[in-house]
């Protein structure tokens, strides 16, 4: 039987492309995200449900749709822009806030006991490196993790890699890779790490 070659397709939800990037999966999942949020739209506008509960459906049934695999994306700031920007206006129409009302994205989590989306794929991503430096050797996402492709790199400026994202975002908290790979090795430990990631936020009524 002959394999179709193609430039990108889907595996367990994700979209995988030939070019190792991930703006095809995120607009995927926006796209996802988008649809189920339009579904639920009687619930928004109803007021037969609190903002605590109409917050909660929408981190069970919306976000979690918009985060499905974020652990593994390769980002850079354009991408989290555009998954910001849906993340916050979600939260802004939830809360009743449409223009010429203006509130700051810092009052906005505030009020809804929400974070920033890049924290939470932060988060999310560092969670899963613990679970991955834990894991034995000779585990599939541990080989993963320490291969190097073969061949001569392009000429110019690095790709940004999953690889690279988490060394500079450890270098920000002052631990090396090889530190890091020993922290984790206590769950509690790597546990506060990551929590420090994302911090709670006060809910208001």
């Amino acid at each position: 039987m002959a394999i179709e070659n193609v430039d990108d397709f889907t595996y367990l939800g994700s979209t995988i492309s030939t070019d190792n990037g991930v703006q095809k999966d995120i607009q995927s999942r926006l796209n996802k995200a988008r649809g189920a949020f339009a579904r639920l739209r009687p619930i928004w506008k109803s007021k037969a449900y609190s903002k605590r509960t109409k917050l909660k459906i929408y981190n069970s049934n919306v976000k979690l749709v918009l985060l499905y695999g974020s652990e593994c994306w390769r980002v850079n700031q354009r991408d989290m822009e555009r998954v910001e920007a849906f993340h916050n206006t979600c939260l802004r129409r939830i809360c009743n806030i449409f223009w010429p009302n203006v509130i700051s994205n810092e009052a906005l989590y505030e009020r809804t006991g929400s974070h920033s989306i890049v924290e939470e794929i932060k988060k999310r991503r560092f969670r899963w490196l613990g679970h991955v430096f834990r894991m034995q050797q000779s585990q599939i996402p541990k080989v993963a993790l320490r291969w190097t492709p073969p061949g001569k790199r392009r000429r110019g400026r690095p790709r940004t890699t999953w690889r690279r994202t988490i060394v500079n975002e450890l270098d920000e908290m002052g631990l090396t890779w090889g530190e890091a790979q020993h922290v984790a090795q206590d769950r509690d430990r790597w546990k506060d790490i990551v929590e420090a990631l994302c911090p709670t936020v006060g809910r208001r009524g």
